[in-house]
């Protein structure tokens, strides 16, 4: 017994130190005063100083938190009203509709999504496609967050609220989303999460013309990872880390059946 335990300790520090070494490395050599990157010279902040008066990256940075934004609210009104109708009406087909964009490959997601503005809808590429597009695969994490939640509740809670004489808008507002707050909460910060790093689908529908986050970074490594992207992908990563601890938190309130 205690050789497996031995075993297991070895294989899970090398599996977390294959996952975690590249991402210290990273934010180790953003303090790097090199421009070649090669090898450690020295520690220093120019870069981030470099980064702060770049005002293509700072463009790039606000047009992604409006997009994170926009779609975290639109994934996180639409998911929860999602979730709701799959607890309350066991249709097979809504399960379906909701979380196939989650199992989707994000390149065929992606693919399809052009086609479907391009020829479809006949809309030119920008802010507005983006938003839809990272709406789209946000809606289901959110479902499936608050369907989560709403399978641990106790359902004699809305039948007391509606033998009060209480109209089901009133149980909504007043009993209902007081108890899934936290799994909505959690699924907005998932969608915020997942909106601002995605490449695969934002590089499809992403037109001409503003620049975004993730492929601003992409652009620049395609010359040198300099100390200036190290420094992004840092800035980028401890946001991102915020965000899934918060998420977290959230979650694990579910998980446990408590609600704030």
């Amino acid at each position: 017994m205690q050789r497996q335990n031995i075993t297991l300790w070895i294989a899970a520090i090398l599996v977390y130190s294959f996952l975690y070494i590249p991402l210290i490395i990273v934010v180790i050599y953003s303090f790097n005063d090199s421009k070649l990157n090669a090898e450690w010279v020295g520690f220093t902040l120019s870069w981030y100083k470099a980064l702060f008066n770049n005002e293509e990256m700072l463009l790039a940075a606000r047009n992604s938190l409006i997009i994170a934004v926009s779609a975290s609210f639109l994934a996180t009104t639409l998911g929860t009203m999602a979730g709701l109708a799959i607890h309350r009406y066991r249709f097979r087909v809504l399960p379906v509709l909701a979380f196939t964009p989650v199992a989707m490959p994000e390149i065929l997601l992606g693919v399809s999504l052009l086609l479907f503005f391009l020829q479809v809808l006949n809309l030119t590429l920008g802010m507005i496609s983006i938003i839809i597009a990272h709406t789209t695969f946000c809606i289901g994490f959110v479902a499936i967050i608050v369907r989560a939640r709403l399978q641990g509740m106790d359902e004699s809670i809305f039948e007391a609220a509606r033998d009060l004489g209480a109209t089901p808008w009133q149980t909504f507002r007043q009993i209902t989303l007081p108890l899934i707050m936290p799994a909505v909460i959690a699924g907005a910060l998932m969608s915020f999460t997942l909106s601002i790093d995605d490449f695969v689908i934002t590089f499809f529908t992403k037109g001409v013309g503003e620049p975004i986050l993730p492929i601003q970074i992409y652009t620049m490594i395609k010359v040198a990872v300099t100390p200036e992207v190290n420094a992004i992908s840092t800035l980028l990563m401890l946001l991102t880390l915020a965000m899934i601890i918060m998420a977290n938190r959230f979650d694990s309130n579910i998980l446990r059946g408590e609600s704030k």
